[in-house]
């Protein structure tokens, strides 16, 4: 077993004050499970996974894998294999020389090596690269190389830091369906680093969302979208960004421009006396409506046309000023820059609350 928890572990670098980069960090990944930790940068993320690897000290707390305490253990007695963002391979060494050298210093026989390599390389379709120098493949193919290295150590854990980050868009989209494969036939207890949130929702079974070194929220890609805890994963996750704006709130419910939102008695209890709240919505929960309907007047600024879809960037009045607002409409009749529109919510369900200061869910 590969259970792998964080206990209240902080990493703190000295200064004034002294910089709290992990910060009491509690979470437990279950054997198999494919974890991704994902934040902005300086969120802590990196530094979590080092941690992890024994590359980075632990302060406070203390880290376990497979229900054993690594938290003094020194990193080639933690039983993981770890995949950089820089491949870090030998440029004197071929692909299978490569693969095949932490096995080598294990004095792992020969035969046993050129087995498990070329296990590995059929797994990662790198068979007719094996006697090839890292200088004569793609980046694509280095990446793979990388993760074959890990893979014929067998390890307890992967751990991977922005592995796709060198890669170009369409080889990044192809790789990382490739390591979700290929994790899901291993069944290798697997934590991923990035500062992609499409990367993270596509891949992971959960997902981490971490900033300034505290965790936010960890739960799976469905969950962190529909029920955010705190307006930051809100912000965070979601392609494009769910819209969040402070707006002043009524008896009846919030107002933007004008109109009051209707908001359950429930949303309104939990308000309690604030006197504003940050409202948030997703663009697809926002539609166009027609000129002579009741919704909310928009003037558009921004057309970006993907397609099937378009995302309507334009300004709505909230509380007396001006806010920008995206509304993921039909690709195929777009409006006008400039022209003035109407938009409406899909359904009241779908609108999000939070607290304006501490920036908390205010309804569960």
């Amino acid at each position: 077993m590969a259970e792998v928890s964080y206990v209240n572990a902080s990493r703190v670098y000295p200064g004034n004050p002294p910089v709290r980069a992990v910060d009491q960090l509690q979470l437990d990944v279950a054997d198999g499970e494919f974890l991704v930790l994902v934040g902005p940068s300086g969120s802590g993320k990196s530094t979590a996974l080092r941690m992890l690897a024994g590359l980075e000290d632990i302060d406070e707390g203390g880290i376990s894998i497979g229900g054993n305490d690594v938290t003094n253990t020194p990193p080639k007695s933690r039983d993981i294999a770890m995949v950089f963002q820089s491949y870090a391979l030998y440029p004197h060494m071929s692909v299978a020389e490569n693969m095949g050298f932490a096995l080598k210093l294990r004095k792992t026989p020969k035969d046993v090596i050129k087995q498990k390599v070329t296990e590995a390389a059929k797994m990662l379709d790198l068979e007719n690269y094996l006697d090839r120098k890292p200088k004569a493949l793609s980046g694509g193919q280095r990446q793979r190389v990388a993760m074959g290295r890990a893979i014929v150590r067998e390890p307890s854990v992967f751990l991977m830091d922005e592995p796709l980050s060198n890669l170009d868009a369409k080889l990044r989209v192809e790789t990382r369906a490739n390591i979700a494969a290929l994790q899901q036939r291993l069944g290798t207890t697997t934590i991923y680093v990035t500062h992609d949130q499409v990367e993270a929702m596509t891949m992971g079974h959960r997902v981490a969302v971490l900033k300034d070194g505290l965790l936010q929220q960890a739960a799976t890609p469905r969950e962190l979208y529909e029920n955010p805890a705190n307006a930051f994963v809100a912000g965070f996750i979601g392609s494009p960004a769910m819209n969040l704006k402070t707006a002043p709130l009524s008896a009846e419910g919030a107002l933007l421009d004008g109109t009051a939102v209707p908001l359950s008695r429930e949303v309104l209890s939990a308000a309690g006396d604030l006197e504003e709240v940050t409202f948030g919505v997703r663009p697809e929960a926002l539609s166009l409506a027609s000129a002579e309907s009741d919704g909310l007047s928009m003037t558009v600024e921004l057309v970006e046309e993907l397609g099937a879809d378009a995302l309507i960037h334009g300004s709505i009045a909230i509380g007396g000023s001006q806010e920008r607002f995206v509304v993921r409409a039909d690709g195929r009749t777009p409006p006008a820059l400039g022209q003035q529109v109407k938009v409406q919510l899909r359904d009241n369900s779908e609108v999000h609350l939070f607290h304006p200061e501490t920036g908390e869910r205010l309804t569960k």
